[in-house]
């Protein structure tokens, strides 16, 4: 029985990414991530039928920053226009993952819970190891900062009061749209 439902899954995801479409609906992670990127490459690169647009559709918990980092340089240097669409939840990496869609072609839909926050970290180890940790951390935070002002537009100071200040932040769809979050809501039959 699993089988065959994971034959069904793969077969519809083959017909998703025929017509130009990925939905990611799981952790941030390099093996999640690696068929986004791998699609948006085929798209871009070996693709002989040009799309006007490609579709992320992003539900995801967040995760591993390194890969939604990874995703988002692909995304970037995409010569095709990707819309994300945000649905169900979509929080931390996942949401960093969804800013960097296309300006003017990021929708939430209208249930969307969106989470905003600082990135979890911990370390141990030996003082010179503690302080190469520390250099990662504030390249990440500047990282991460560059990435919300590109994608909103907000200042620094607005970002860190309202997207990452020292508590967890939930945002409805709406008060995404305020923040620049988002390009605009609406339900996926656009």
């Amino acid at each position: 029985m699993a089988a065959e439902l994971d034959t069904s899954t793969w077969t519809h995801a083959q017909h998703l990414h025929a017509h130009g479409m990925f939905v990611l609906m799981s952790p941030v992670e390099n093996d999640n991530i690696k068929p986004v990127i791998e699609w948006i490459m085929h798209e871009n690169f070996v693709n002989k039928k040009r799309r006007k647009e490609l579709i992320l559709t992003v539900c995801s918990e967040g995760g591993d920053l390194a890969a939604a980092f990874a995703l988002i340089d692909v995304m970037r240097s995409s010569t095709i226009p990707i819309s994300t669409v945000g649905l169900g939840q979509i929080s931390s990496a996942g949401l960093l993952i969804f800013l960097a869609g296309s300006p003017g072609l990021r929708v939430l839909t209208p249930n969307t819970a969106i989470l905003s926050h600082q990135f979890s970290w911990g370390s141990d180890g030996k003082a010179h190891e503690l302080f190469a940790t520390m250099r990662e951390f504030e390249l990440t935070q500047k990282r991460m900062m560059a990435h919300y002002v590109k994608c909103t537009g907000l200042e620094e100071d607005v970002i860190r009061q309202k997207l990452l200040p020292p508590n967890d932040v939930w945002l409805s769809a709406e008060e995404a749209l305020e923040l620049q979050v988002c390009d605009r809501i609406a339900d996926l039959s656009r």
